[in-house]
Parts: C-alpha cells; sequence; structure tokens
C-alpha cells in the first residue's frame, strides 16, 4: 500500500512551484479527477488512458508534498488539501471560461480585410489548411493571400503580415521572430532510379534545378549555390511552387524545406548542405493595432512557431508527422500518390 504523502499546511495554490512551474496540465487532470470522483470517469472526459491520469496525479502529490486523492473501491475521495485545491480550480475555470466568453464575443465581431504576404508554399501547406476553423472563428475577417514580390519588404508588398526570412527593422513595422525552416537539397526516388545516388564526389554528373530567389540572396543559401555550381542546372524559377513541382517531378534535385519531405518519393540527400532559416511575422505598425490585423498577426505566430515539429529549432527528421502530412501535400500538387 502507497504511504500517505505528508499533509502541508500551506494553502494549495501559495505553492510556488506549481503556478511558476510546467504543471498546467497535472491540475486540468486533478480537476477533471475532483469533477468525476474517478480515475476512469475523468480520463474519458479528457481522452486519456487511465494510467496516464493516475500518473499524473500522482507527479501532482510529489509536487506539492501533499496528498490530494484517496482511492477507494467506490472510485477516489478528495482530502482536505484536495478539496481546497479542486475549489480554488473550479473558481479559476469558471473565471477563465468567463473571460474566454467575453473575448470570443468580441474577436468574432472583429472584422475587416487583412493582406496577408507569404510564399506560395508555406500558405498551402500551413495556411490553407487551417482558414477553415480561422473563418469559423473569425467570420468577418478577410484574408487577402499574396505571394511576395520584394522578399526585404512589407511596404514594396503593400502588406499588412508579412511572413519572412529576415527581420524588418524600423518604426514603421512590427517584427516578431518564430520559428525555423530547414532547408535540405531533395531529389525523388525517379530521379535516383535515373541517375543513380547524388554524392559530392559525382556532382558533375547531376541535374539541378534552381530558384531565382536563392541566386539573387547570397545568405543564407551560400553553401546550396556552391552545390550547384558543381552539376548542371536544367530549370530555372522564379515561383517557390512550380519549383517544388520541379523537384517533385524529377526534373532535379531541388534545395526544399523539410514539409516537402510530407511526399514519400522525396528523399533528403547528404550532400553537407543543412540550411536553417529563421522566419518572422512582420506587421505594419500602424495597422496591427486594429483587432483583424492583430488576430491575423497572432495566427501567423500559432502556426509558424517553433513548438510545431517543422519549425523546430533542431532538425529531427524521425520526429516530423509525415503520414499526416502526406495526403494534404498530394491534394495541394494534385499528383497521385505513389508507392514508395
Amino acid at each position: 500500500m502507497t504511504k500517505p504523502l505528508p499533509q502541508s499546511s500551506r494553502r494549495t495554490l501559495d505553492e510556488t512551484r506549481i503556478l511558476s512551474g510546467p504543471f498546467w496540465g497535472e491540475l486540468r487532470v486533478f480537476l477533471a479527477v475532483a469533477k468525476a470522483k474517478s480515475f476512469n470517469r475523468a480520463a474519458e472526459a479528457l481522452n486519456m488512458s487511465q494510467p496516464t491520469v493516475s500518473r499524473q496525479v500522482r507527479r501532482l502529490q510529489d509536487v506539492m508534498g501533499a496528498q490530494l486523492v484517496v482511492p477507494t473501491q467506490a472510485g477516489i475521495t478528495l482530502t482536505r488539501q484536495g478539496e481546497e485545491l479542486a475549489r480554488s480550480l473550479r473558481d479559476l475555470d469558471q473565471k477563465l471560461f468567463e473571460i474566454s466568453t467575453d473575448l470570443n464575443a468580441e474577436t468574432r465581431t472583429a472584422e475587416g480585410t487583412v493582406r496577408l504576404v507569404i510564399s506560395e508554399v508555406l500558405a498551402g501547406l500551413s495556411v490553407i489548411p487551417a482558414m477553415v476553423a480561422f473563418s469559423e472563428m473569425y467570420p468577418k475577417i478577410h484574408l487577402e493571400m499574396c505571394a511576395p514580390t520584394d522578399h526585404t519588404s512589407l511596404r514594396a508588398n503593400h502588406g499588412d503580415v508579412m511572413i519572412s526570412v529576415m527581420p524588418h527593422q524600423g518604426p514603421d513595422v512590427v517584427s516578431r521572430p518564430l520559428g525555423f525552416l530547414h532547408m535540405l537539397p531533395v531529389a525523388t526516388q525517379d530521379y535516383i532510379a535515373r541517375y543513380g545516388v547524388p554524392t559530392n564526389s559525382n556532382l558533375s554528373a547531376h541535374c539541378f534545378v534552381q530558384c531565382t530567389t536563392y541566386m539573387a540572396m547570397p545568405q543564407p543559401w551560400q553553401s546550396w549555390n556552391a552545390l550547384v555550381r558543381e552539376g548542371v542546372v536544367t530549370h530555372t524559377t522564379d515561383n517557390l511552387l512550380n519549383y517544388a513541382l520541379m523537384v517533385k517531378n524529377g526534373l532535379g534535385i531541388g534545395l526544399v524545406a523539410t514539409t516537402a519531405l510530407a511526399d514519400p518519393v522525396a528523399l533528403p540527400l547528404e550532400l553537407g548542405v543543412h540550411i536553417r532559416v529563421p522566419l518572422y511575422a512582420v506587421a505594419a505598425a500602424e495597422r496591427v493595432g486594429t483587432k483583424a490585423v492583430q488576430i491575423v498577426f497572432d495566427w501567423m505566430s500559432e502556426l509558424f512557431g517553433e513548438t510545431i515539429p517543422w519549425f523546430s529549432p533542431d532538425l529531427k527528421l524521425d520526429e516530423l508527422p509525415r503520414e499526416t502530412m502526406t495526403p494534404l501535400l498530394i491534394r495541394l500538387l494534385g499528383m497521385p500518390k505513389r508507392n514508395p
């Protein structure tokens, strides 16, 4: 039998390790258990496994140094500290619900046209799939999306919000760092079947497709451009979606973001090139104060934040959600699925 934890004389929400630590998830689980008076029923309500619910409650008890629940044959009983914590959390939950309801009512009335400057590929893979939910939440916000004609200037694109690969300076803009694009040389299985596996020693026998954006901006594309010079450039484009399609159809080796690896026919190549490109959300200073622009600006921060696996600070190919992204990419590119 588990030895009961010592009873604490402190108020439960006065425990600084709780409110300042990563324990909000455990508090939510505990509140569900307190309401259901059962680990099993709480697990069902939270769509979690019963062992996970029990483990999180035990972890919360360990951090607090106080027993919160006592298991019984009929379910669980709350200790005095458990009752106190549950009551505080119920009050907090109700207050947050009231605040959220007020904010939802306010944000649903936000309206206006927001011009979003973003590349076709990033828009297709990250923004467009999320637009249905966005439109349901903000039905009066109209997005006007356009591809950048100048990657260095929000003003030149006449945009309200822009996803950029560089911070924009000046009193007329607000720039917020997001996650990172990880760019790798990629070839399709068909290309490799025709020309063999590219290595640093045989690049002169291989074809490359090139993007004028990489050619016009030496940094951060210097290592890629040096690689291209070792081979033969077969085709060039200034459109990133067309560029992705060129690589997709096996016209040559291309430098693409890891999001392209959602397609099972795309294979990363070990050629010593990995370019990590920081992403920034940029907004016009005089417009970001308006409700609609602020909402879109914050939305971009969520979609391209570094907590999203595709845009994390470190490249972890084995952790990318390739299976969930593949159907989307296939629909976007209008290509039939092919077995790897």
